[in-house]
């Protein structure tokens, strides 16, 4: 589209909201709350379209100016290899606001003067339209030039048996429930997903199951099954998307630090791509939590998942306030990064503003507004080797 044409654009949407906009003044002064009626409510709607018009009018020029700051990633977020191989540490983020815009996420890159070439973003298994593979979510990452990442959670409640006639009853699906996925009984649902995702003109990273071997989180932990029957769903539904055409997923097989058993729960060197794992800062938020460093929470377990020789992700990146300075522990867990854990290649920030998982009451991951710990974080990287930091940091 020319400049010309661009322009004038511009200005007719700003006329269209300064007409509509004054007639939503008028309308209002001459309609009282308590009678707003039928023309009340067609005058607030008109309001919150002008609203939206102008919102999306300036989120979409952000989305343009940030895949022209990604362009030195459009190459490489087209081939899966890449990112496994890539020398650059690349950032992304997940974020618990709803939308498909990724608005907030945008908001946190410009605090930390950072676009990140990943974004992640949380689904459970389940049958229904909420459990659909999320299309319109993915679409949106491709759009604004970023690589998808799914943490795929194998919740097994949400399924009838009217549809999949061979699961287990509701009382006793999880036990073993692993073992039922990888016996095919959930292939239906599986197929659908694997079917959607090959679709995507992008690698996706797949998440699937993660902190399989935490006996306290998650039902397909270890106090329902066993890590062979885990090795075995993995494996499984990897082949069933690969059946399919699904050869475009980038595989994460992710641990839980603090429960070891590595070894007994790893799919094998053919069926992983990249290793991830959480590192998440608690402080003293909760009774079982201290303010640890990152090398307590990551670093002691660091030659343990390089022993595997994959490329590793932080795919759970943050810290609460409580305990102590947020900014010195983000500042000295990115001083000279590569050199302590040369095999990690990506890095997600966990932003979520209410999160409730594991603690009795929801506690809150952001820090886009707080200056010191960002300031602190701009500062260390760029002082890393422009051979590995992302290059539109400077």
């Amino acid at each position: 589209m020319s400049s010309f044409k661009k322009k004038s654009k511009r200005i007719f949407n700003v006329l269209l909201a300064l007409v509509l906009g004054y007639f939503i003044v008028y309308g209002l002064s001459t309609v009282s709350k308590s009678s707003k009626g039928p023309l009340g409510g067609f005058l607030e709607s008109i309001g919150n379209m002008v609203k939206d018009i102008e919102q999306d009018n300036i989120l979409g020029k952000r989305e343009i100016n940030r895949d022209k700051k990604l362009d030195w990633f459009k190459d490489q977020r087209k081939n899966k290899y890449a990112l496994l191989k890539s020398k650059n540490i690349l950032f992304g983020a997940a974020d618990d606001s709803n939308g498909e815009s990724y608005e907030n996420i945008i908001n946190l890159e410009d605090s930390l003067a950072l676009t990140f070439p990943i974004i992640q973003i949380y689904k459970a298994w389940g049958e229904g339209q909420i459990y659909d593979f999320p299309k319109n979510k993915i679409d949106a990452i491709v759009r604004i030039g970023s690589v998808p990442m799914i943490t795929w959670e194998p919740w097994l409640e949400k399924f009838s048996k009217e549809n999949f006639p061979k699961i287990k009853d509701l009382e006793q699906r999880n036990d073993h429930g692993l073992a039922s996925i990888a016996n095919g009984d959930y292939d239906a649902y599986i197929k659908e997903w694997a079917t959607e995702a090959a679709k995507v003109d992008t690698p996706i990273y797949l998440r699937m199951g993660h902190e399989m071997n935490d006996p306290y989180r998650y039902p397909w932990g270890p106090q329902n099954n066993e890590p062979e029957e885990y090795v075995a769903a993995f494996k499984h539904v990897r082949d069933v998307f690969e059946s399919v055409g699904a050869t475009n997923v980038i595989w994460v097989w992710s641990p839980h630090l603090s429960y070891g058993k590595f070894k007994e729960y790893y799919p094998g060197e053919d069926y992983v791509d990249i290793i991830a794992t959480g590192a998440l800062n608690y402080g003293t938020s909760t009774s079982w939590s201290d303010w640890w460093t990152f090398k307590e929470i990551f670093g002691n377990y660091y030659d343990q998942l390089a022993a595997f020789y994959k490329p590793i992700m932080i795919a759970e990146f943050g810290c609460l306030k409580p305990g102590g300075s947020r900014a010195k522990w983000f500042g000295e867990t990115l001083e000279n990064f590569n050199k302590k854990y040369p095999y990690v290649n990506a890095i997600v920030f966990f932003h979520y503003a209410s999160d409730g998982t594991i603690t009795y009451k929801n506690v809150d991951w952001y820090f886009k507004n707080d200056t010191e710990v960002t300031n602190e974080i701009k500062k260390q990287l760029q002082k890393w080797d422009p051979r590995i930091r992302q290059p539109d940091i400077q």
